[in-house]
């Protein structure tokens, strides 16, 4: 049994979904995991504490106040009983309160005093998913290290059809079992960049790229989600440091370059930071002042070129290498010219054009390019594209070995 000894906290918040979560406690307990649940108030509303109790053969948890629960068994030692907290379904409220930090009832209380890790398989309304507020919960709790599981495209249960649905039970066990066994991608050594790079004019001003570093972060942490030994090498950012990566912050494009070296070997380079093209040659060591004369004359010199480096490689060179092109027009025949150029595998295309939104947010419309393979995937979030391409890596990574 893969879950044999594994302890699982199931919290089960108030969606229809919720009645998947009867068979779920029985598929998890059949590959021998202990499971004992929470249910918040509005799950109740869907599943009973008495079935979910019959199918757990455990105590049920529902109020944080109750004081015979708190002297038998405290909320914090609750969640950290566990070995894994999973949330399923996890409603677009629930992603809310953990993304702000709330803890309003045992199950938000629990989820905040946790020290183990944290497992989310959304369910709600296609529009609800879609929204910009879910969207950026989501991006943030990926942030902090949670791992989500879907959701998935379908019917659903208000008529409408879309992303959003509830991932199928035995695909969201796959994941438990996934999670527990190291993943796919264990004993893979992967580096990612991710970041604008800050080159120096003087002590106080620099060049860079418009780029927050959330996609290239979000990749990290989902191929550490699915095992993959992780270093993360980023120019300056205002996000959290992923967790169960391991972080090497740069500043320059040359800083970058020699981590990436630093870091080698790999099995992977996943090259998403938006590095600056340029340097100013000679960097001055004070402050340039104004003084009446006209602005300084700056020379510039061609920075190195990070993704060519890595794929050209030698004996080092990772077995796969990704490059992602920020364009503003032809987007793919420009992905397909630097694939060429660069020596990469893959070339993920994006348009960051201002009217796209695409720096600084949670969406990304992706075209993957690969030797006689071109895909144009859907817009999705970013945290959806980084659990894309770590999919892609990992079918990759399988189909090699």
């Amino acid at each position: 049994m893969a879950l044999h000894g594994k302890r699982i906290l199931l919290i089960i918040s108030g969606g229809i979904a919720a009645y998947k979560s009867l068979d779920l406690i029985r598929r998890l307990r059949d590959q021998g995991a202990a499971v004992r649940c929470v249910l918040t108030k509005g799950a109740t509303q869907f599943v009973t504490p008495l079935s979910v109790s019959a199918l757990s053969e455990d105590r049920v948890y529902q109020d944080i106040f109750s004081l015979t629960d708190e002297a038998e068994m405290g909320h914090i030692q609750l969640s950290r009983d566990a070995d894994l907290l999973l949330v399923a379904p996890a409603t677009a409220d629930i992603l809310a309160r953990m993304a702000a930090g709330i803890a309003n009832d045992l199950a938000t209380t629990a989820l905040l005093a946790t020290d183990k890790p944290v497992m989310v398989v959304p369910a709600m309304n296609v529009r609800m998913w879609e929204h910009a507020a879910t969207k950026a919960n989501c991006a943030l709790l990926a942030e902090r290290g949670v791992a989500f599981v879907g959701p998935v495209q379908g019917d659903m249960a208000c008529g409408e059809y879309g992303f959003g649905r509830m991932t199928d039970v035995p695909d969201i066990v796959n994941s438990v079992v996934g999670h527990f066994n190291g993943g796919p991608l264990a004993g893979r050594r992967i580096l990612v960049t991710s970041g604008p790079t800050f080159e120096a004019i003087d002590p106080v001003r620099y060049i860079a790229n418009r780029s927050s570093g959330k996609q290239g972060h979000a990749v990290a942490a989902a191929l550490s989600g699915l095992g993959a030994e992780t270093i993360l090498i980023s120019g300056p950012t205002a996000l959290a440091d992923p967790a169960g990566v391991k972080m090497i912050k740069v500043e320059s494009a040359r800083d970058m370059l020699a981590a990436c070296k630093d870091a080698l070997p790999a099995d992977a380079a996943i090259c998403v930071a938006a590095v600056a093209d340029w340097r100013v040659k000679s960097a001055a060591t004070q402050k340039l002042k104004k003084n009446g004369g006209g602005p300084p004359m700056l020379e510039f010199a061609e920075n190195p070129d990070i993704l060519k480096t890595l794929s050209k490689g030698g004996n080092n060179r990772p077995e796969l290498v990704v490059g992602f092109a920020a364009e503003t027009e032809n987007v793919v025949d420009n992905a397909r010219t630097k694939r060429k150029t660069k020596k990469c595998d893959w070339i993920l295309a994006n348009d960051v054009s201002p009217t796209t939104g695409t720096f600084g947010g949670d969406a990304n419309t992706i075209h993957l390019v690969a030797d006689g393979a071109e895909e144009a995937w859907p817009t999705m979030t970013k945290q959806q594209v980084a659990e894309r391409l770590a999919a892609r890596i990992s079918d990759h990574f399988g189909k090699s070995t």
